[in-house]
């Protein structure tokens, strides 16, 4: 995938106090993601590519590539709460 990453629109992530984790809400629900696909959704602002995310992921993160983030982001394209710009 090319591009950049951003939520689609009426998309947004929040942190749910009662559950104590990051919700993804949009208008058909609501996703709870883990915390890997949260740690990439906070960064899919339409500005950042793969290799940005990849690497912002990495200074916190060990062991994080570029076909780790691509993978979480194809199924949350599939999902419909991601689109590439």
């Amino acid at each position: 995938m090319s591009g950049k990453p951003r939520l689609r629109k009426g998309v947004r992530l929040s942190f749910d106090k009662t559950r104590d984790t990051d919700v993804l809400l949009f208008p058909e629900g609501v996703l709870v993601p883990n915390a890997t696909a949260a740690a990439v959704l906070s960064l899919c602002d339409g500005r950042s590519t793969v290799d940005e995310i990849a690497a912002a992921l990495g200074s916190r993160f060990q062991g994080v590539r570029a076909q780790d983030v691509t993978d979480v982001l194809t199924r949350l394209v599939e999902r419909r709460v991601v689109e590439w710009t």
